[in-house]
């Protein structure tokens, strides 16, 4: 976004006095800190909350809050080198608010337990009911699901009923990918891919050529050859997918498991360099997520 200089005064002093007292910030206060005219402030913050930089707390006690988006503008994220903590709404990565604090208020109770979650950013798009998922957090890779029964505007932070904790394994994917890697010849027929998934009980593999990674074919793309009466002697790579999906084999499996649902895909190609050293499918997944 191309700020004004004021605007970036503003939203600067904004950021430095919210994250000083985590409490709406009232507009009279930014101005004894840059020494402007009050009105020219709220005349500012109306610009600021137009472009989703500042968020209004209406109220005696209310002011203005800073976004996530603004600590981004502003290239703040990695102030005192936090990390982001996402938080999703009804499966939508919110865009406007990021997590600072998770506290369990009822972690000992036998039935219940529940959380407080501080926000940086607006609780305004949030409702009761919300179905939301945080996390990873950064250190313990913590991944939180549950349900806003509550929210307090003035201190930013919502109330869950937690339903489900998952601490995501910290490990990369060379820990879970299938190897040494199946693959067949570029050359290949069908016929020779029929002859390994039924002799090796896999459902897909890569097509491996003479500049390498050359596509994947799978299970489905068989059948589909064969439904369009395709000879079995027809080559693999005439049937292939040549969009292949790929990750590093030093990528941690969390990050990996959007790509599955993303590109509606049964499994990815593990490599290192450009070189294909393991296969990671949705059954990997599945044996160390179970719920997912």
């Amino acid at each position: 976004m191309d700020l004004s200089l004021i605007q970036k005064d503003i939203l600067i002093t904004l950021i430095s006095l919210y994250q000083k007292h985590s409490h709406p910030i009232k507009g009279e206060d930014i101005a004894d800190v840059i020494k402007r005219n009050p009105g020219t402030i709220r005349n500012q913050m109306q610009s600021l909350k137009a472009i989703g930089l500042v968020d209004g707390v209406p109220g005696p006690k209310g002011g203005y809050n800073p976004t996530a988006l603004a600590f981004r503008e502003l290239d703040l994220d990695s102030t005192d080198e936090d990390s982001d903590v996402r938080i999703s709404r009804n499966g939508e990565t919110v865009t406007g608010a990021k997590v600072s604090e998770i506290d369990f208020t009822t972690l000992c109770h036998p039935d219940i337990c529940h959380a407080l979650i501080k926000l940086i950013g607006s609780t305004k798009i949030f409702e009761i009911g919300d179905q939301i998922t945080i996390g990873p957090t950064p250190v313990n890779k913590l991944l939180i699901r549950g349900e806003v029964y509550g929210k307090d505007e003035m201190e930013q932070s919502l109330l869950i009923s937690t339903q489900e904790m998952i601490s995501l394994p910290k490990k990369s994917i060379r820990h879970y990918m299938s190897t040494p890697i199946l693959s067949l010849p570029s050359g290949a027929t069908i016929r020779d891919a029929l002859h390994l998934f039924n002799t090796r009980h896999i459902h897909g593999a890569p097509v491996i050529g003479t500049r390498g990674l050359e596509g994947i074919v799978t299970q489905s793309d068989v059948i589909n050859a064969i439904d369009n009466e395709m000879p079995l002697t027809t080559k693999v790579n005439t049937v292939m997918t040549l969009d292949v999906v790929k990750a590093s084999a030093d990528v941690q499996l969390f990050e990996v498991i959007g790509r599955f649902k993303e590109r509606q895909i049964g499994r990815l190609v593990v490599v290192e360099g450009d070189v294909p050293v393991g296969i990671l499918t949705q059954s990997d997944i599945i044996r160390v997520f179970p719920s997912l």
